[in-house]
């Protein structure tokens, strides 16, 4: 039997990405990365990962961005977060190649808690692709696109709708930062693309990272929502600078697609275990 998407053949989600992936007008931005990861970090490093279109081969010069994940033997520190972000501004800064830069900080062990384990933890090992230090996905276990996976992942989308009104009202403030309604354009939009396809993966019995794949099994089960759904893969993958696309999200239309996805993935997979604030 051939395995369906994304998946080997006994099933589970396989990792999609890999260094050789990396396409070659990249890989100075990721070499960068590494040296620098290092020099910020040091011993307080455990690992560091790329995820995202670059390490996936997918990648559009000026338009991706660089996606990077850290896990640190400790939890992270402010220290620590102004030091991400000092990476990310400087990356942005000297290679034009990228739409900016991202870096996500974590602790090894909470990749490893029970509490994260079908979400950071699987994150990690089938959406990162190891750039310095051990795999933690070594100490992780294998994943099927299941009911426990799509609840794990994206089952707080109730949570996120009332923090996306406040990110939207600072990012069309006057004197937001250059490029931030791009970033919350991009962020929201794939949000909604990724939530739609994690309800409906157990059915679909596959996985992609594909906004467009995602977008399409989704419609392939709500038709009625299809459009919309397509409208915000599209979005997604080409964000804009215009405030009036980040404010329609609070349009009445676009707030009942992400009010009905929330109920629906409740009422499907239940809601997703609390985090700590």
């Amino acid at each position: 039997m051939t395995p369906r998407p994304g998946l080997d053949e006994q099933g589970f989600i396989a990792r999609e990405g890999s260094p050789a992936r990396v396409p070659p007008v990249f890989r100075s931005v990721v070499g960068a990365a590494r040296d620098r990861i290092t020099d910020l970090f040091g011993e307080r490093l455990h690992s560091a990962y790329l995820y995202g279109s670059i390490p996936r081969g997918t990648a559009r010069v000026g338009r991706s961005d660089l996606d990077l994940l850290l896990a640190l033997r400790e939890e992270p520190t402010e220290a620590d977060r102004a030091a991400a972000r000092a990476l990310d501004d400087g990356l942005d800064a000297e290679f034009e190649q990228i739409d900016g830069a991202g870096t996500l900080l974590v602790s090894r062990a909470q990749v490893l808690s029970e509490l994260e384990r079908h979400d950071l933890g699987w994150f990690v090992a089938c959406l990162c692709t190891p750039l310095l230090g051990e795999d933690l996905a070594g100490h992780l276990p294998r994943y099927r696109p299941d009911s426990l996976l799509a609840r794990e992942t994206n089952g707080d989308l109730d949570l996120c709708l009332p923090r996306w009104r406040r990110l939207i009202a600072e990012a069309t403030a006057p004197g937001a930062p250059a490029g931030a309604v791009r970033v919350r354009v991009r962020g929201i939009s794939r949000r909604l693309v990724r939530t739609g396809f994690t309800l409906v993966m157990p059915r679909w019995q596959g996985w992609t990272s594909d906004l467009y794949e995602m977008a399409g099994a989704f419609a392939a089960y709500y038709p009625e929502w299809g459009p919309r759904m397509a409208e915000a893969a599209a979005l997604g993958l080409r964000p804009t600078d215009d405030p009036a696309v980040l404010r329609a999200f609070l349009r009445p239309h676009v707030e009942e697609l992400g009010s009905w996805m929330a109920g629906e993935y409740a009422r499907v997979h239940g809601v997703k275990a609390p985090r700590p604030e």
